[in-house]
């Protein structure tokens, strides 16, 4: 590889790793074409883009972005055939290589993941990172708490049975 492809490579990473909040670092080697190309479809499936790169122009790119010091925790996970995986949903690419794995697939392993300045270490992580809720679930459940008393006493008021609603009907009868 020429120099300034190199250059080119660690200016493209760099892009990406400043625009990721969450990205992963995996292996992926061992599968065979035809798994990497169905691993591939469930990424773009999910919104996920996965990129092969060579460890020292990662580990040149991430510290070209402020230094390097929120990254210095992934630099150990530079180890052996790496494959990245930048995602907008925190929890997907867990999600994905539990799916892809199956019951007895080991592949893609996670060697790290950098989810919103927080580091992940190891392929123990995955159940952590899988258990993670994205934006859209947090504000589902918000809602859903904040829409149940509201719920309560529209239900209590439109029974008749409340004594609330019993006391407001027993004034409106009242005579002036």
């Amino acid at each position: 590889m020429k120099k300034s492809d190199k250059v080119a490579e660690i200016e493209l990473l760099k892009s990406k790793f400043e625009q990721a909040e969450f990205f992963y670092i995996a292996d992926s080697s061992e599968l065979t074409v035809e798994q990497v190309n169905a691993l591939r479809r469930k990424c773009f499936e999910n919104d996920i883009e996965m990129k092969v790169a060579k460890n020292t122009l990662i580990k040149k790119a991430l510290e070209s972005i402020n230094g390097g010091e929120a990254y210095t925790d992934l630099y150990d996970a530079l180890k052996g055939p790496t494959s990245l995986f930048f995602t907008k949903v925190a929890n997907s690419p867990a999600k994905v290589f539990t799916d892809f794995r199956g019951k007895d697939g080991e592949k893609p392993m996670l060697k790290a993941a950098y989810i919103d300045t927080a580091v992940y270490v190891g392929d123990d992580s995955l159940k952590d990172l899988e258990a993670i809720k994205s934006k859209e679930e947090l504000i589902g459940e918000i809602i859903t708490i904040l829409q149940s008393p509201i719920k309560n006493v529209l239900g209590s008021l439109q029974s008749g049975k409340n004594t609330l609603a019993g006391l407001l009907k027993a004034l409106g009868d009242r005579p002036e």
